[in-house]
């Protein structure tokens, strides 16, 4: 089970669901008859606090080996504390942990509104804490996307359903390894094996 608890550039905003990238994703895997099943706890809008609020019933009910936390960007925009943003993140990481689940993080950036300070350091505090934590870092690269034409919606900040694919192919090389090693870990641990 692969959970994904983001936001609305999961959530797929502004297009039918099954053309997000989490739904791209769910059929990649299950075209290469990959053995997991994916559910979407994405929500317009979410912030890490709120993501924070859901994970435990989530955890509860799906019990995932590996949750993609895809949050922190409306928090950005909200102008919140660095340091409550990183110790959302952390505890989302550590209640994955906890749960018995991988946890893997996508990096967020935001535009320069509140200046380069804050900016760069929103950005800084998902590489350092995925390094912190010892989880998978993962980038949407966003940025290649708004430089071209007819890749994101009207309001320049959430990517349309023609870039969907682009961003599953960005987080696709290292999730893919990351969801194979943990696929072998399973294989290796069911009865009669070794």
């Amino acid at each position: 089970m692969l959970l994904v608890l983001g936001d609305s550039l999961s959530a797929a905003y502004g297009m039918p669901l099954s053309r997000g990238w989490v739904s791209l994703l769910e059929r990649r895997l299950e075209e290469s008859r990959r053995a997991w099943r994916v559910v979407n706890a994405s929500i317009s809008g979410d912030t890490t606090g709120q993501g924070l609020k859901r994970l435990p019933q989530l955890l509860s009910l799906y019990r995932p080996r590996c949750v993609i936390i895809e949050l922190g960007g409306n928090d950005g925009l909200q102008g919140k504390p660095l340091e409550v943003i990183r110790s959302n993140l952390r505890a989302l990481i550590r209640e994955v942990r906890a749960a018995g689940g991988q946890a893997a993080l996508v990096a967020m950036r935001i535009p320069p509104n509140y200046g380069s300070y804050y900016a760069g350091g929103f950005e800084r505090l998902f590489g350092e804490l995925a390094e912190a934590e010892g989880v998978l870092l993962l980038r949407f690269n966003l940025e290649e996307l708004a430089s071209a034409d007819g890749l994101m919606q009207q309001d320049g900040i959430h990517p349309a359903a023609e870039a969907q694919e682009m961003m599953l192919d960005a987080l696709w090389p290292a999730l893919n390894a990351k969801l194979l090693s943990l696929e072998q870990s399973a294989a290796g641990a069911s009865p009669g094996s070794g």
